[in-house]
């Protein structure tokens, strides 16, 4: 079992557990959250050794397997289907001792590998990896494709098979479904539901963690709180607990103060002397309870749009993509009024994003109409509008940008509802994590006052407490909503109708969740069908026109060109930065920068490795989205060759 006891963890300057406890036994699936910073991740790089505590034990039983899913690639030659055999390092282990007893002729130690290599399951690894690269969206022709072929979102999936590959006794995954579609995320639901060994699972979606844990620990005020049941079951749970906790606090607060009032009657009295010192005394012994806290530091809404149109849209057999001849989608029909909430549904690729961006005219229309109504005001969040945050200006700045008569307290006042407050509100965007930028963007949707709100996985870097505030403010959002997201609660929550995209068309969708979970299982069956017998996913065109597809295929090299260098330069910068990381490593390592004469030193460098680390986790989201944007426009490519 796991047994954490009295431990203390601390990170530089902030102190993340103190005498927390925690015991988890054998099988035990179990979601590990709290808020961000609150040492979720430093707990999994405990538990793998790569941190000690401060104070107290963290104990695990020494032969326990422990894989974990990675968050970097070290391997970009390899082929897909080598790299996640690598994760089964004892696998690995037996093949690289038995090419040296062939290289040393050493029958006896061939034969002793060999029995070693079967009860490694060595002859079903290939078929066993295949199957996870399969449930992870990868098609057999792509199994063989070098890692570095891949966009972020792709070898993050690579990552994560790795992980699963690997037999292990504890599993520790860290949001392993932020880069994964719906279709995925349901397929690794079932692996790890029929997963032997103890699981510890990060993640802020609440239907994964449902469908999958147990027990709920929750990182709060420095400790680890045990919970049995799923996510829905823990808020419950911790309803009751603060409910409880704030009526003994009560309870407490009226006793303090009739002694109180008794000690200050009756102190001065010779005969009642005795009883008031005794009270003085039992106040000094009484353990005092603070207060119960269930407050979100999330509280806003989408304002209300001034004037609305009826329709505010209206999409007429238009055909999408970027190229005449192999259009994304065709006959697309789809009218959006006040009060339309729809969600997108369809495999990854299919063309959620091509009718968002040609609704946007990013995307220019390759046949039909697009009528738009005369007082339609869009709010649009997509990944990419992060990074068109200005990173010098702060939160505060950016609003009155957009509402430069406004008085700066209402503005502060309404940056608070997004946890914008106090100095965070000047500081520069720079520096923000991926969640915060996300919850800016969509503080400037929402004074937009749109009447139409267009939405591109607005969670990926939300955390469980603004997915929830989000959830609500939709709600009470009056205009329309399209919604593409693979957060099932939030579209659950959020909307009345759901349209599907795929296979080129876009159509409602007759069922439930459920029954989207049954096609994509048959769409999947359809696929897989259909790259055994030819590996290109486009259909055959009759008569193409090869013409148009050179100068398709040539505006898309154009493209190409300016993201490649891009990438290049956030890679290097991200080389440089890991270079300084890795001096400061060293200096850190140095026991006498550790003495009290050299506290001031040793504070500067922490501080220099913290801005470093947010710079670095900055670059590699911008990194990993022009990479993104590079496979698409590379897929674009070949589907016009």
């Amino acid at each position: 079992m796991i047994r954490i006891s009295e431990l203390t963890l601390q990170r530089g300057p902030l102190r993340l557990l103190e005498n927390a406890d925690l015991t988890l036994h054998p099988g035990h699936k179990v979601g590990l959250i709290g808020a961000n910073g609150a040492g979720k991740s430093s707990l999994f790089a405990l538990l793998r050794g790569k941190l000690h505590p401060d104070a107290g034990d963290c104990a695990l039983p020494a032969n326990w397997r422990i894989a974990h899913m990675r968050q970097e690639i070290d391997a970009p030659d390899r082929n897909a289907i080598d790299y996640v055999l690598d994760g089964d390092t004892h696998l690995r282990a037996i093949q690289h001792k038995l090419a040296q007893a062939e290289q040393q002729q050493d029958g006896a130690e061939l034969g002793r590998l060999h029995s070693e290599l079967d009860s490694a399951d060595a002859y079903t690894a290939d078929a066993r990896a295949r199957k996870l690269l399969a449930g992870l969206g990868f098609l057999e022709a792509q199994m063989d494709n070098q890692v570095n072929s891949f966009s972020g979102g792709w070898r993050m999936r690579l990552n994560l098979a790795q992980a699963l590959m690997c037999p292990s006794d504890l599993l520790l995954l860290d949001e392993p479904t932020n880069h994964l579609d719906l279709d995925a995320i349901l397929w690794l639901e079932g692996w790890l539901q029929n997963y032997p060994g103890t699981l510890l699972l990060i993640s802020h979606d609440r239907d994964f963690l449902d469908a999958v844990v147990g027990h709920i620990v929750h990182v709060d005020q420095q400790k680890l709180i045990l919970y049995r049941g799923g996510y829905t079951a823990f808020e419950r749970a911790r309803a009751e607990r603060i409910m409880q906790q704030q009526l003994a606090f009560e309870k407490q607060q009226a006793q303090r103060a009739h002694m109180e009032d008794f000690i200050r009657r009756f102190k001065a009295k010779a005969s009642k002397a005795k009883q008031a010192q005794s009270r003085v005394k039992a106040l000094e012994r009484m353990e005092e309870l603070s207060a119960a806290h269930f407050d979100s530091p999330f509280d806003f809404v989408f304002r209300e749009a001034d004037k609305v149109s009826s329709p505010l849209l209206d999409l007429d057999q238009a055909k999408l993509g970027y190229s005449a001849e192999q259009p994304i989608l065709s006959n697309v029909k789809l009218q959006l009024v006040p009060g339309a909430r729809i969600a997108l549904l369809g495999p990854n690729g299919a063309g959620k994003s091509t009718l968002i961006k040609s609704i946007m005219s990013d995307l220019p229309l390759l046949a039909g109409k697009l009528t738009c109504g005369e007082n339609l005001v869009i709010g649009y969040f997509a990944q990419h509008q992060l990074d068109s945050l200005d990173p010098k200006a702060s939160p505060l700045l950016h609003v009155q940008r957009i509402a430069p008569t406004e008085r700066e307290q209402v503005l502060r006042d309404f940056l608070g509802g997004f946890d914008f407050r106090g100095k965070r509100c000047d500081e520069p965007v720079l520096n923000f994590s991926g969640g915060e930028k996300a919850r800016l963007a969509l503080a400037l949707i929402a004074w937009g006052k749109p009447n139409l709100l267009l939405l591109d996985e607005p969670t990926n870097h939300l955390d469980l407490e603004m997915r929830q505030a989000l959830s609500m403010a939709l709600q009470d959002f009056s205009g329309a909503l399209l919604l593409v997201s693979h957060d099932r609660h939030l579209i659950k929550s959020t909307v009345d109708e759901l349209y599907l995209v795929a296979e080129g068309r876009v159509q409602e969708f007759a069922g439930d969740l459920e029954d989207y979970s049954q096609w994509l299982s048959e769409y999947r069956l359809r696929q897989q069908a259909s790259s055994n017998t030819d590996t290109s996913n486009t259909p055959v065109i009759d008569k193409v026109d090869r013409r148009a597809q050179r100068q398709a295929a040539a505006e898309i090299r154009k493209q190409l060109a300016p993201l490649r260098k891009h990438a290049d330069t956030l890679e290097k910068k991200l080389d440089s930065i890991q270079k300084e990381l890795d001096g400061l490593e060293a200096l850190l390592a140095d026991n006498s920068l550790y003495e009290q004469s050299q506290k001031d030193l040793l504070k500067q460098h922490l501080s220099t490795q913290t801005h470093l680390l947010q710079q670095q986790a900055e670059l590699e989201e911008a990194w990993l989205g022009s990479l993104e944007e590079l496979e698409a426009l590379q897929n674009e490519l070949e589907t016009s060759q």
